[in-house]
């Protein structure tokens, strides 16, 4: 980290720079000044820049919503060959059943006051480090199938991560996947809700990080929140008070993982790819 360069875009005294465990992607460091403290993420691949500047946008979507908390941008820039995502920081702690209950209201509060006529982003952003396309759509199953399952298989075929033989025809797909569906609103999603993109801050209140939004089936972030162990009962309980499950719920989850399955395979290789199967085996055989 440039600490000069950090303090010529903040226009405050850097007093200390502590590294902090981040992702597979960015650094991540806390930084003290006199009057704050902020949460910095740096990156400096190829298009660090443009990643972290979808990653602004989406939490300052969620924050326009007023439903649920996340950290404050003050600065996205770029120095040299480092990319500079400049947050609030929020003190965390280990959440609590109340705060998990708290954090479920919040959830189905962002789901509930967020509906659009159709599904998709304004722009395109990132899951992981892979890009992922919000081109929109009217109808869900045309969306989840074009934009989000079929890129993915297309990728992990053109590296050999997935026999193209394998690939179920999009008129099978459509056929399932709008069956079990049914008509679903389009609600503004987190994208990427698994256990390390929320935190519990000091007080209790929760926060949402590392987003990668877009209008969608409420259930996406649901079946990501259940795909490496789930959530606290406390935190679907809370919720489900507001948003009804789905009637197809437990179908949804699985087709819903496929998705976030496929990324992983992408992103980190074969030891996911018999999940992926199951998944595209019990649904499209």
């Amino acid at each position: 980290m440039d600490t000069a360069f950090l303090q010529a875009l903040l226009g405050v005294d850097i007093l200390s720079v502590t590294p902090l465990r981040g992702g597979d992607i960015a650094n991540a460091f806390k930084v003290l000044s006199p009057s704050n403290a902020y949460f910095v993420k740096t990156a400096s691949f190829p298009n660090a820049l443009e990643m972290l500047e979808a990653e602004a946008v989406g939490l300052q979507h969620i924050r326009d919503t007023n439903t649920i908390q996340v950290p404050k941008v003050q600065q996205v820039s770029f120095s040299n060959t480092t990319a500079y995502l400049v947050m609030d920081y929020v003190a965390p702690k280990s959440p609590e059943q109340k705060d998990m209950v708290r954090f479920g209201k919040a959830m189905a509060q962002l789901h509930s006051a967020t509906f659009e006529k159709v599904f998709g982003f304004p722009m395109d952003n990132y899951i992981g480090r892979l890009a992922q396309s919000n081109t929109k759509h009217h109808n869900w199953t045309d969306f989840y199938l074009h934009e989000r399952i079929l890129p993915q298989l297309k990728m992990a075929v053109d590296t050999h991560l997935f026999p193209v033989g394998a690939i179920p025809t999009t008129d099978r797909m459509e056929k399932v996947c709008s069956g079990l569906f049914g008509r679903v609103t389009a609600s503004l999603l987190h994208g990427d809700l698994w256990s390390g993109n929320y935190l519990i801050s000091s007080n209790g209140i929760p926060y949402l990080i590392d987003p990668a939004v877009y209008y969608g089936h409420n259930e996406m972030d649901l079946a990501m929140t259940r795909l490496f162990g789930g959530f606290s009962a406390s935190f679907y309980d809370a919720y489900h008070d507001i948003v009804p499950p789905h009637p197809n719920q437990s179908d949804l989850t699985a087709l819903y993982q496929l998705y976030y399955l496929l990324v992983h395979l992408n992103l980190f290789g074969t030891s996911y790819l018999p999940g992926v199967q199951r998944i595209v085996t019990r649904y499209f055989g």
